[in-house]
């Protein structure tokens, strides 16, 4: 028989059957951070820290706030509870990528649970919650939490980076969703990074997946059997599974669910969280290095306008890029379109659109359709974070002229033809009653 290292390298070159490298999720020279998160305007590693999960380090350590501990679970559910994270979020992997993956596999995944700002990971028996969380200005934070009863507050392992800055985020510190073929200890033999750009038939590799799914393939609740030909094989008993209670022992979760309206809501949000915080960072490296940053995207001919800058800044492809490709995934440009009509069984939607903000008609960017795509308005939620709040000033600026550009109907580039009018015109009216600092620009949409 072949050792396992010589299957593996040859899974890798043959793309491994059904999972193949699509491009989503890989980044691009030109979509990569232009700089280093060491760079004096980042500091990422030195610089305070505001996320939510400093803030309730800080509450510990003065006693303002205290954590229970569980006897089966540990500080799982004080920290959900603390940190406002919903349960009904719950993703199951079971793909070993993890400091601790020698306790992950089919028989015990890790279960994942989010908000817009915070993941926290829970791994039966293991010794410590991981958890990362975005800070407003510095991006995604890592954090472990000791599971011993004394546990001394939230730790920033060192070793985390070496896994969360790669290509797939964008080449800072962030968070990527991967489809992998493994075996079934769940040892990966090769992964390709999705987001919601990807084809349903290439998701869910290495992760269960609970819910309707309909008749579309996906390669969810497999593992590859044979070590000569590692591949994940579509399975009629893999689709639209009720629960994963039939598949492992699941005593000691949370729920019985790896929800799938929650997993592809997580699949476009991690892509999201590194865009902003690249963008961010770029405008923050022209700022320090003298380059000019205002003026990105305004209307030709106006003070200041597009021709203006891109005399001044010799056409800063960086800052460009970064604001068009932000604003292009806010709007789901290239959104692989759902084989079927899917729906959780988890209540996670219920719970995700609950929290709003709700405009004067009772309409939230949050809602999710989950029948010809994930949401029924097609622009992100995460335009309504602290860490889109906390952009720097000309940078917002350029995201939101360069979203009224594509809203109002100025650009009409074919890549923008799955926005209708009513579609557009809807965000507008959505964002005008919920989003305070909205440009009054914004106003009524071209035919």
């Amino acid at each position: 028989m072949p050792n396992r290292a010589a299957s593996r390298a040859r899974a890798a070159v043959v793309a491994c059957g059904l999972i193949a490298a699509t491009g989503a999720g890989a980044a691009t020279l030109a979509e990569r951070f232009s700089a280093t998160y060491r760079h004096p305007a980042i500091e990422y590693g030195t610089r305070p820290r505001t996320d939510r999960v400093a803030q309730l380090n800080e509450r510990l350590r003065t006693g303002e706030a205290a954590l229970a501990f569980d006897s089966r679970r540990g500080f799982l559910p004080a920290v959900l509870d603390a940190l406002d994270v919903p349960v009904e979020s719950q993703t199951l992997v079971f793909s070993k990528t993890s400091l601790q993956s020698e306790f992950i596999g089919p028989d015990n995944p890790r279960a994942i649970y989010f908000t817009d700002d915070v993941a926290v990971a829970w791994i039966r028996g293991a010794p410590a919650l991981e958890l990362a969380a975005l800070d407003p200005r510095q991006g995604v934070m890592f954090y472990a939490l000791s599971q011993r009863r004394r546990a001394r507050g939230f730790q920033r392992p060192r070793s985390c980076l070496e896994c969360h800055v790669s290509e797939a985020t964008l080449g800072l510190p962030g968070l990527a969703v991967g489809s992998a073929v493994i075996d079934p200890e769940g040892v990966p033999y090769v992964s390709i990074p999705v987001d919601q750009r990807t084809p349903i038939s290439s998701r869910w590799g290495g992760w269960y997946v609970t819910g309707e799914t309909g008749l579309g393939p996906h390669v969810g609740n497999t593992v590859a059997t044979d070590p000569d030909q590692p591949m994940l094989l579509e399975d009629e008993a893999n689709f639209n599974l009720s629960s994963v209670e039939d598949r492992f022992d699941t005593s000691g979760y949370l729920t019985p669910y790896s929800d799938i309206a929650a997993l592809m809501v997580l699949e476009h949000q991690t892509h999201m969280t590194n865009l902003l915080t690249r963008t961010g960072w770029e405008f923050r490296v022209a700022a320090h290095e003298g380059r000019a940053t205002r003026g990105l995207f305004r209307a030709p001919g106006t003070a200041g306008g597009d021709a203006t800058l891109r005399a001044a800044v010799g056409e800063d492809d960086a800052l460009r890029e970064a604001v068009t490709a932000l604003v292009d995934y806010m709007l789901f440009v290239d959104e692989s379109p759902l084989t079927d009509r899917m729906t959780g069984t988890a209540g996670f939607e219920a719970a995700f659109e609950a929290r709003g903000p709700f405009d004067r008609r009772g309409r939230t960017l949050r809602e999710i359709d989950l029948d010809l795509r994930l949401f029924r308005y097609p622009c992100s939620y995460m335009i309504y974070t602290a860490a889109f709040d906390a952009l720097p000033a000309d940078a917002k600026d350029a995201i939101y002229r360069r979203l009224w550009q594509v809203l109002s109907g100025a650009d009409r580039d074919s890549r923008y033809d799955h926005l209708t009018r009513v579609d557009r015109q809807t965000i507008v009216e959505i964002l005008r009653d919920t989003k305070p600092d909205l440009p009054n620009y914004f106003g009524d949409v071209s035919p």
